[in-house]
This record gives structure tokens, C-alpha cells and sequence, in this order.
């Protein structure tokens, strides 16, 4: 089936997924506003004009009448919502599919992104299918006193396991990506942050639902990455590791698999785990039909004990590290391709034993940002911008390279994705550190002052990939 597909995202995200369309057959629209208006994402295609235009101003990414207006106005079939924005707004999801013109939400099914997106939800489902959890709240709560009894009870139980420093993450229900989420460490901060966190969660999601969770400092990320159809068919390629981040949560280095013997002497059977956080990610997906592409974030403490945090249901922004490690005809794959096609009906066409797993990715986002400040945002113009090319490297961004480029302040500053892959972890390191010393980024503020990128931070923290 050929689709008219609009890229309701911006940036290096929209590239790839108009790259995926062009690779697939199909026809694309892209949107983009006044601050993108540089951006290679709409450079690139701006030159298609008439009944071919590619690209199309819009006032806002988060304003879905626009967005649909300009579907409608362009004969779409279908639209992808990237990350971010739209990708898990289940009201969107339902207003695309059911409206008089409907749409392809190109994702899971909107009732699948509500239940999901609930992250008391998710743990109430996983507890009732035997898949371990993070101590806390398993309901909603509103009330502040039954939330700060909860929290209690919490810190009580840390410190009665011997823990000196305990403390609670009090979170945002309806959240995700590391937003809307506060540490509590004593019960008389409690009551504030707690009000904080109800009326930043109704104030961006409509929901003031708040989670309340044992905080557990000494673990790794893991995220398993699936796909499903709407066949029932559900495969996984593989495990990646998300730990190092900033301090606003967000992620920095991620690496596939999820752990490796080589960088650390855990204290259990890092295969046995790996195998033990994709199982229960396949069951979960299972229970709940899961239809697209989809991430299942995981904890792991220091003793191997897994923890599921929560399901992500888009495509991640890092999807290829995992892509990169797993091989199907002796190929990567193209896990936004492999989401299109699954979303416009097609099968995935191939089981899980035809996936093979060799090697080891690294994947760094580049992003302006003084590192020693805590990643504060550099805002400014790009004069310079050379990344290096092998066969083993990927980079996806929206900044330009034959041109200057003014860094939008309406946005995070991430410049670029970085991949760098090999037969091994150690391998995959030590290509990382040769790819990072041959870029080249330069800039300056409207005072002249130098760029800042965290380049030197991601080259520091190689060797923490995959560690307690």
C-alpha cells in the first residue's frame, strides 16, 4: 500500500523518517516553523514547489489543527509523529484515526498509548502478570496526605535496609522521557515538591496523577527495543544501555547490548538478565497487543534485580543502536522503515531466529551545552560543523554543513547522533574516541563568545559505558 505520509516532527528525526519514505515508495510532507526555518529538514526538500512541496510553515509543532489542516490540504494518508510532541498523545492518536478524513497513526493504536501511558497503569498490569516493579505507588494519587504517607512508609523501609542517604523520586504519572520527575531525600521537603510536581503533571500532560517510587541510585538503564504488527506477530532486537546521563535525566551515551563481561565484574549472569528483561518485555507486549515499535525501559540494580520503569510507545530517538547490533539477511535493519511498514498493515514477514546479534554500538549526542554547568543550553551560531565518514560511523543531525547555522532557541540544542559501531565493545570504544577527536564544531554567542558543546564529556565517559 502506498502512502502520503506528513513528518509532523522537525529535525534530524524528520530526515530520517522522510529517508525511510523515500526508501519505502512512499510520498511525504514535512512542516516546519519560522525558528526551523534553516534547518536541514527544510532546506533539503524546500526547492519543490506546487503540487510536488515538500515543506510547509506551520505557526506550531503542538498545534494539531494545524497539522491536520495541512494533511488535509496535502491529501495525506497517514502521519508520523516522530518523538516528542504528538508521538505518545493518545488524544491525538484517536482524533487522527477517527475523525471524518482519518488518518494512519503511524504507532500503537491510541488505546494501547493510553494504558501504557499511564505509568501507574503500566505497573499495575506488569505486578499482575509477575513482572517486577519499582517499590511504590501502584494507583493514582491525588491527595496529599495519602501521598506523603506513601512517601513514609518508603523512606522508612530504606532506611530499615541499612540504607544511610534514603530517599523517594515523586513523579509526573503521565510523564516520560526524564520529565516531571523530583528527589525527595527528607519528608519535610515533601509536601512541596509533591504540590510542584501535581501542577507541572496537570499543567503539561492534563493529568496531576503523581507516582511515588523508592529511589534506586546504584543501577543501569537497559530499554529493550520491539516491534509488533497487527498480525500478533512481536520480535525484539536486542538490549541497549542508557545509563549515563545528564542531570535533567536526559540521555547522553547509550550502547548495545545492554551489558558486556568485558566492561565490568558483575555480580550476576549478565546474559541471564539480558534474557530476563526481553522476556518479560515480550509478555507485557503480548497482554497488551502491542502493534508498533515500541521501547520497555528497564532498572537493574548492582545485584542483577531488574525493575521495569516504563514503556515508551514511539520510536526512540535511539532506535539504531540497537539496529546496528542486529542483523536480518546479513543486513541492518531500519527500524523506522520496519515501523511504517507495520503501521500502513504490512506484516514483519520474518521471526525472531532469522535475527542475528553481532557486536557492539555506541551511540553520542551531541548537543550544545556547558557540561561543568549543569548542561545549561548554549545558544548561538554555528560557523563550523565536520563530523568524519567510515563505514562503521552514522551521524543523523539537522545542522547544516556548507553554511552557518543559528542554534533555533525555541528547541534543546542537540546538534547530532553520532553512531560508531564494531565486532566488540572494546572495538566500538575505541573507534568512539578516534570518531569524537576528528570533529570539528565551532561557534559563538552574538558576543563573541566560543562555543560550547559537550564533546570533551562524551569522550570522558567511554569508559563508564556498561559499568555499576
Amino acid at each position: 500500500m502506498k502512502a502520503k505520509i506528513l513528518i509532523a516532527n522537525r529535525g534530524e528525526i524528520a530526515i530520517r523518517i522522510a529517508k525511510a519514505c523515500e526508501d519505502l515508495g512512499h510520498d511525504f510532507v514535512m512542516i516546519y516553523t519560522d525558528a526551523d526555518k534553516d534547518s536541514e529538514h527544510v532546506v533539503r526538500y524546500a526547492d519543490q514547489t506546487g503540487k510536488d512541496q515538500k515543506v510547509w510553515r506551520i505557526s506550531s509543532y503542538t498545534d494539531p489543527n494545524e497539522i491536520l489542516s495541512i494533511a488535509d490540504h496535502t491529501s495525506c494518508t497517514a502521519i508520523h509523529p516522530g518523538y516528542g510532541f504528538f508521538s505518545e498523545d493518545f488524544r491525538f492518536a484517536r482524533r487522527v484515526t477517527v475523525r471524518d478524513r482519518p488518518l494512519i497513526f503511524i504507532g500503537p493504536k491510541w488505546e494501547v498509548i493510553k494504558d501504557l501511558g499511564d505509568k501507574i497503569n503500566t505497573k499495575k498490569v506488569a505486578n499482575e502478570l509477575g513482572i517486577p516493579t519499582i517499590p511504590g505507588t501502584s494507583a493514582p494519587i491525588y491527595n496529599e496526605m495519602e501521598a506523603e504517607s506513601v512517601a513514609e512508609k518508603l523512606l522508612l523501609e530504606q532506611r530499615e535496609q541499612g540504607i544511610s542517604d534514603p530517599s523517594i523520586l515523586v513523579k509526573a504519572a503521565a510523564g516520560g522521557g526524564g520529565m516531571g520527575i523530583e528527589e525527595v531525600h527528607r519528608l519535610e521537603q515533601f509536601r512541596q515538591v509533591y504540590r510542584e510536581v501535581k501542577n507541572y503533571a496537570k499543567r503539561q500532560f492534563g493529568d496531576g496523577g503523581v507516582l511515588i517510587e523508592t529511589c534506586l541510585r546504584d543501577y543501569n538503564h537497559l530499554e529493550v527495543q520491539l516491534l509488533c504488527s497487527q498480525h500478533g506477530e512481536r520480535i525484539h532486537f536486542g538490549t541497549r544501555n542508557c545509563t549515563i546521563q545528564s542531570t535533567g535525566r536526559q540521555k547522553r551515551l547509550e550502547a548495545a547490548p545492554g551489558f558486556d563481561d568485558s566492561c565490568f565484574n558483575y555480580a550476576f549472569d549478565a546474559n541471564d538478565v539480558l534474557e530476563k528483561v526481553v522476556d518479560y518485555s515480550l509478555k507485557l507486549a503480548a497482554h497488551v497487543r502491542y502493534d508498533n515499535v515500541g521501547t520497555w525501559e528497564w532498572i537493574v540494580a548492582r545485584n542483577g534485580q531488574p525493575y521495569l520503569l516504563e514503556v515508551n510507545t514511539r520510536i526512540q530517538v535511539e532506535n539504531d543502536v540497537s539496529a546496528r547490533i542486529s542483523y536480518y539477511k546479513k543486513k541492518q535493519p531500519n527500524l523506522i522503515r520496519e515501523q511504517i511498514r507495520v503501521a500502513l498493515g504490512a506484516k514483519i514477514g520474518y521471526s525472531q531466529r532469522k535475527i542475528k546479534f553481532k557486536g557492539a554500538c555506541i551511540e553520542f549526542r551531541i548537543v550544545a551545552e556547558d557540561t561543568g554547568r549543569d548542561f545549561a543550553p548554549w545558544i548561538g551560531k554555528i560557523t563550523r560543523f565536520d563530523f568524519p565518514k567510515h563505514d562503521w560511523s552514522a551521524v543523523y543531525t539537522q545542522v547544516p554543513s556548507d553554511r552557518h547555522y543559528d542554534i533555533p532557541s525555541d528547541f534543546d540544542p542537540n546538534l547530532a547522533l553520532a553512531l560508531v559501531w564494531g565486532d566488540n565493545i572494546a572495538q566500538a570504544k575505541e573507534r568512539g574516541r578516534a570518531f569524537l577527536e576528528e570533529v570539528f564544531i565551532e561557534g559563538e554567542t552574538s558576543a563573541g563568545e566560543p562555543m560550547m558543546t559537550n564533546l570533551q564529556y562524551l569522550a570522558e565517559n567511554i569508559d563508564r559505558l556498561l559499568t555499576f
